[in-house]
């Protein structure tokens, strides 16, 4: 993967100051989905971007949120929160039939490499969503069957999971829960979790994603590529996951963001070029970054 920043997504942007809550739905762990109308954030979004948004007309300070799906035709994007803070408490009192200005979509989205078509998605706790909308997109391109997903959460899942029906060979025994959204797109999925979800693996979602790996022949091997986003941990272990098996990988970075289009510079991070070391902003030079350029090999 090209190393320094693309640009090319910087044209994206749209501001609407009264996008309309469709629907807003509580999950427990203060989880959240959160629907809105917002027809061009819906038209140009791709899977690895976020918006900038309002949480109350009264907070001037918005809050960046991932992108979990969106659809073009009927004009909306949806989105998978926690609430952890004053922002995104006030977000969680907002009602269908609100108004919230939306800025977005913002940010570097997720490049397919034709020559690396077995995709394997990994997300972890509100890293799940661009996993979600990534694995749309595959199935929008005929590609779900060459798509596997694993996706992990200390807290319970923001769906209800259920024994899985597409098989999955070579996971360990009793690794069967899954998301019902994405088996019935017909994308293998799996679910981790150290809280003890039934059929979800006791453990990361790399504990899940090495025997699978391991039991590919080289030919396939060489076709897979990683796309994740998790907390910084999960990125770390995801990144060395890849640089075990030689196999590239894209992250998508979650860090603090003031303005997120590029001003502040407050979500700058190293990354690694040909020209060396280079700090670029999460916001408009990511989120999604290659993951050997941040978090290098020992």
């Amino acid at each position: 993967m090209n190393t320094e920043p693309d640009r090319s997504h910087r044209g994206s942007i749209f501001l609407q100051d009264d996008a309309e809550i469709l629907e807003h739905v509580a999950y427990p762990g203060d989880q959240w989905v959160l629907k809105l109308r917002a027809p061009e954030c819906a038209a140009r979004a791709r899977p690895g971007q976020f918006v900038h948004l309002q949480c109350d007309p009264r907070l001037p300070m918005r809050r960046p949120l991932s992108i979990q799906r969106a659809h073009p035709e009927q004009g909306w994007v949806e989105f998978l929160y926690k609430t952890v803070g004053e922002g995104t408490s006030a977000l969680s009192r907002q009602s269908v039939g609100s108004r919230l200005s939306v800025l977005g979509p913002i940010g570097r989205p997720f490049v397919l490499n034709p020559e690396r078509p077995l995709r394997l998605l990994l997300g972890g706790g509100v890293g799940i969503p661009p996993m979600i909308f990534l694995a749309d997109y595959l199935r929008q391109q005929g590609q779900a069957g060459r798509t596997h997903a694993i996706l992990g959460s200390e807290v319970p899942f923001p769906f209800r999971p259920r024994p899985a029906e597409i098989l999955w060979p070579d996971l360990p025994d009793g690794a069967i829960a899954t998301m019902p959204l994405l088996d019935d797109w017909g994308i293998a999925c799996r679910l981790t979790s150290r809280a003890g979800i039934p059929g979800a693996h006791a453990g990361f979602v790399t504990d899940l994603a090495r025997p699978w790996l391991a039991s590919l022949d080289p030919a396939l091997l060489d076709q897979v590529e990683i796309h994740a986003c998790g907390p910084h941990a999960m990125l770390e272990a995801c990144a060395a996951l890849a640089t075990e098996f030689g196999l590239p990988c894209q992250v998508s970075l979650e860090e603090y963001m003031a303005c997120a289009v590029g001003g502040c510079a407050g979500c700058t991070v190293a990354v690694r070029t040909p020209k060396g070391v280079s700090m670029q902003r999460v916001c408009v030079d990511g989120p999604v970054f290659s993951a050997e350029t941040v978090f290098p090999a020992p």
